[in-house]
């Protein structure tokens, strides 16, 4: 980023993100006589991104927080162009009032800029966001005289945002003028109605609005399932959830995920854990292959519960029903096996990973080395390290800062010392309480020399 004193750059008229020129780099003091010359354009050199996004922080903090704003704008005499009006509104998303005299000042400040649908729309979404609504429908307005369309992605924010509020009639409304604003009604579309009448447990309308979204010949995709799945299963209406996946399957749309997987998924998020551990076993002795999204789910919902042994349970026995396991499996198995103390199922389960030919990488056996040297493996742990290295899976700064902190908790600091300089020497920078506990230690076990060394390493590592 730009350092105190150098704080703002101008932006040249009708430029692109890759080619906006500095025009001045000047004291905070000098900020009121930034001036845009064509003379100054031409004797400086291209500004970095940070010096590029550091004006656009400039700027928007101006927005937010001066209360003069415009008076203040006008003296930094900016040059107004479409890249600078988006990225200033994208920073101002939380204050809608400020963006929206910021757009005001934009276009009256300069004559010749004509916004295009992406700020308005960015706009659009602010004003929502702020429950600024009767001035959101008065750019929404603004856009149609000008012959700009709405996109669906803006269409839904604002339905979504309503329905957030519990404007279940605003969200319908907006959703029935979508066309009017040359809005194709669409899955996503459709999909962010449904959200807003789940909200506020309209389920009758969510149903009613299905057949509808069937008979203009809109498929459902996965999100539509789970929102009306979820929705149903956080109510406790369990029935209503199976009714409705079977009636869509009967006439034939058939979900991306399957209904069991989707029922599952509906129950954890509601909360009712036991439920869909019992669904999840009894889909197994059916023989039934879970998706392994809904399986990571599951033990992802479950091991944070401490139930360990129904996660490696259930992991072995989708695993002899056929399921495939992703990097995502044991993302989340490793760790919470590693920190429960079932070091071999740990090794287990990271063999198989990489038989399933994922690349083991240093936050997947880091859990390993912690639990091998929280109880007091430290030779296994250290032998399990050198090995990954060996097999071509180098470990990373946070990797060697965690054995090296537990090393010195177990009072090896020789050890502590060693991988200290050993990932200095790899170009990693050991953090400053890595140093301070490796020389305490050397020098309270005796080991003055290698204290000094260290000690010495630091220095000229940080210049200290």
């Amino acid at each position: 980023m730009l350092n105190s004193v150098r704080l703002i750059q101008l932006l040249r008229r009708n430029a692109s993100s890759d080619t906006l020129h500095c025009l001045s780099t000047i004291p905070l003091c000098n900020l009121k006589s930034l001036t845009t010359t064509a003379a100054a354009a031409t004797t400086t050199n291209t500004p970095s991104r940070d010096d590029y996004f550091a004006a656009i922080h400039h700027i928007s903090n101006i927005i937010r927080r001066d209360f003069y704003m415009e008076r203040t704008l006008n003296k930094l005499r900016i040059s107004v162009n479409s890249e600078l009006v988006y990225r200033v509104l994208r920073a101002c998303s939380n204050s809608g009032t400020e963006a929206f005299r910021f757009f005001n000042w934009a276009r009256s400040y300069s004559p010749s800029y004509q916004p295009t649908s992406v700020e308005f729309e960015e706009l659009v979404k602010i004003l929502a966001h702020a429950k600024k609504y009767e001035t959101m429908w008065k750019i929404v307005h603004q856009m149609k005289t000008q012959n700009l369309s709405l996109s669906p992605e803006t269409v839904s924010f604002v339905i979504e945002e309503y329905g957030k509020h519990g404007l279940v009639d605003q969200a319908v409304e907006i959703f029935n003028k979508s066309k009017n604003f040359n809005c194709p009604q669409n899955v996503q579309v459709y999909n962010s109605l449904l959200s807003a009448l789940c909200e506020v447990k309209m389920f009758n309308g969510a149903y009613t609005l299905i057949r509808r979204m069937i008979r203009k010949g809109v498929n459902p995709d996965k999100k539509t399932y789970t929102i009306l799945v979820n929705a149903w299963c956080s109510a406790g209406k369990m029935r209503e959830a199976q009714e409705f996946l079977w009636e869509m399957s009967k006439k034939g749309f058939n979900p991306p995920v399957r209904g069991r997987d989707l029922l599952i998924e509906g129950l954890l998020n509601a909360g009712y854990f036991e439920s869909a551990k019992q669904m999840m076993r009894k889909m197994t002795k059916e023989g039934f292959v879970p998706d392994v999204e809904t399986f990571n789910t599951l033990v992802e919902a479950v091991s944070k519960s401490g139930e360990i042994e129904f996660c490696i349970a259930l992991y072995h026995e989708v695993c002899k029903l056929g399921l495939t396991p992703n990097i995502n499996t044991y993302k989340i198995l490793v760790p919470v096996v590693s920190k429960a103390g079932l070091i071999d199922e740990a090794f287990k389960l990271l063999h198989n990973s990489i038989e399933d030919g994922h690349r083991p990488f240093p936050s997947l056996y880091a859990p390993i080395i912690k639990a091998l040297c929280r109880r007091g493996q430290f030779d296994d742990a250290f032998c399990f390290f050198s090995d990954m290295k060996v097999k071509g899976h180098p470990p990373n700064r946070p990797l060697y800062t965690m054995l090296i902190t537990m090393c010195g908790r177990g009072g090896r600091f020789i050890e502590a010392a060693n991988y200290l300089m050993e990932m200095t020497e790899l170009g990693l920078t050991p953090i400053s309480r890595c140093f301070d506990m490796v020389t305490d230690g050397l020098k309270n076990c005796g080991k003055h020399n290698l204290a000094e060394r260290i000690e010495q390493l630091e220095v000229s590592r940080r210049g200290v």
